[in-house]
This record gives C-alpha cells, sequence and structure tokens, in this order.
C-alpha cells in the first residue's frame, strides 16, 4: 500500500515559503500546517512575518495563533499538534503542507529526529532564570560543546533546556531519524544570497512600516515581559531594547538586517544536511 503524501516547504526566512505553499495547496487540494516557533503565537503578527487572511486565498492553516506569548511553546507541544492536524488533513481527503522556517521544529514533527524525554526541573530552570544568555551559553559549552555550536546562543529557553537535558543524560542526544508513514516530499526554496538579502532588507522596512514597533508596544501593555520579548527573539529582541532606551532607532534597524541575515545563513547550513531536499530558486521552477 502507497504511503500517503505530504510535502515540506523550507529554506531561508523571507524565501517565499509561505506563498509557495499556498499557490501548491490551490493546486493539489491542500492544507498548511505551519512549523514556525514564533508564529504560534498569538500577537507575535508584523515581528514573526505571519501570513494574513487575504495572503491564505482560502486555504486552510493550521498551528497558528495556537498558544499565548507568555507561555512556552516547545517543539513537543508542536510536534504533537502538528502530527494531529497532518492525520486530520489525511482523514479529510486532503494534503499536509508542512512550512516554516524552525528546522528543528519540522524535522521532529516529520520524524527526522527524536526529542529527549527528560522532563522539565523546576528547580533547575528557576536558577538558571537568574543568569544571561551569555552565561547560560558558557555553562552549555562546558557541558555539550556539540549542541552549544549548533544552538541560538541568544534563545535563553532554547538554552536552558539544552543544559537541562545535558544535565540528565550527560549531554543532548544526537538527532535519530525515526521514519513516520509518509511519503515525505522536500522541497527547499533558495532565491541565492544576493536576491535573498535584498527580499530581506525590503521585507523589513515593509514590516516597520506596517507597525511592528506598535505591536511590540501592544505586547507589552498587554503583559508580555521585556525579559520575555527577549526570549522570543530576533524582531522582538531588537525592538524591545529599542524601546527600552538601551540602542537608537538607527542602531535598531541595522542590527536587526544584520540578525536576519545571519539567521538566514544558519537557516541555509541546517537545512544541506537534508539531502532529500529538491532545492528550487523561485516558485516557478517547481
Amino acid at each position: 500500500m502507497s504511503q500517503p503524501k505530504v510535502f515540506a516547504i523550507v529554506g531561508p526566512t523571507s524565501s517565499g515559503k509561505s506563498a509557495f505553499a499556498v499557490e501548491l495547496a490551490r493546486k493539489i487540494d491542500g492544507e498548511v500546517i505551519s512549523a514556525d516557533s514564533r508564529q504560534v503565537y498569538t500577537g507575535l503578527d508584523i515581528g514573526s512575518g505571519k501570513i494574513t487572511k487575504r495572503e491564505m486565498k482560502g486555504i486552510r492553516h493550521h498551528l497558528l495563533d495556537v498558544s499565548s506569548p507568555k507561555k512556552v511553546f516547545t517543539a513537543s507541544d508542536l510536534q504533537k499538534k502538528g502530527r494531529d492536524a497532518i492525520n486530520d488533513i489525511l482523514a479529510r481527503g486532503k494534503v499536509p503542507i508542512v512550512c516554516g522556517g524552525t528546522g528543528f521544529y519540522i524535522d521532529a514533527l516529520l520524524g527526522r529526529i527524536s526529542l529527549p524525554n527528560v522532563p522539565a526541573d523546576p528547580a533547575l530552570r528557576s536558577k538558571l532564570a537568574k543568569k544571561s544568555a551569555s552565561q547560560l551559553y558558557a555553562m552549555l559549552k562546558i557541558m555539550d560543546p556539540k549542541r552549544a555550536l549548533s544552538i541560538d546562543k541568544h534563545n535563553p529557553v532554547r538554552l536552558v533546556r539544552a543544559i537541562e537535558i545535558a544535565k540528565k543524560l550527560g549531554k543532548v542526544p544526537a538527532a535519530r531519524i525515526k521514519p513516520l508513514p509518509y511519503d515525505i516530499e522536500w522541497i527547499g526554496l533558495n532565491p541565492g544570497n544576493t536576491v535573498l538579502r535584498a527580499k530581506i532588507h525590503k521585507r523589513l522596512l515593509a514590516r516597520m512600516k506596517q507597525g511592528m514597533i506598535t505591536e511590540v508596544k501592544r505586547l507589552h501593555s498587554q503583559g508580555v515581559s521585556w525579559k520575555r520579548m527577549h526570549e522570543l527573539g530576533l524582531e522582538y529582541r531588537h525592538l524591545s531594547q529599542y524601546l527600552q532606551g538601551d540602542v537608537t532607532k538607527k542602531q535598531m534597524a541595522e542590527e536587526l538586517e544584520r540578525d536576519i541575515w545571519h539567521y538566514a545563513k544558519r537557516q541555509m547550513t541546517y537545512w544541506r544536511r537534508n539531502t532529500a531536499i529538491r532545492w528550487i530558486s523561485v516558485a516557478k521552477d517547481y
């Protein structure tokens, strides 16, 4: 018996994944499952680059706005809800299309890695919460140098989790492929460095005009702390620093664009390890 088809659309930020997934869904009667570590949160719209209702063009999307930004939505949470969504879509005779830029989450969802079965340690987390990201990163480098090479060293939530696992198991276990009963077709979008840098710049300017700063002000007024904003990374980290008066608006914009570009390069480094991906430069190449 043939396995049901599942598409995975991956690639760096600003490469056009969301628009491509929508057009693919319209052609094959599919529905999109978002696999993005920040788009799961309500209110993180402009900063996370969340697709709008208009851009969805009537295609149903799953795993958007499913958690409060005051809470932490983990890879394990996404794995469970994402697999529920895949099964629901298949049961209705449609085609699941997983789309997103958070490689670790997508690999967890689609069985390319196994998540360590290590429960949260409240006492350890309380102790580590008093430390800065740089202090946490220094700890992880000693405990598990290999994991330290691949982690986002500015993300306290992921650093704490890595330390928690390393303390329990000695190190974060290596990725292990655990195939799922699906025929997964991997498609990667990579327009090339020159085009991608221009798209990142244009998209950042557009989001600033759309009210990204106002969005962060609103989130903070609704109870999302500056510390939590920093944990949410990139746009939210830089904008919170600006709103707290730590940097000028010009500095914020320049440093944010630089860090988005560095993030895009890390995404490409991550995805190049997956030899099943068929890379295309633009959507019309598919």
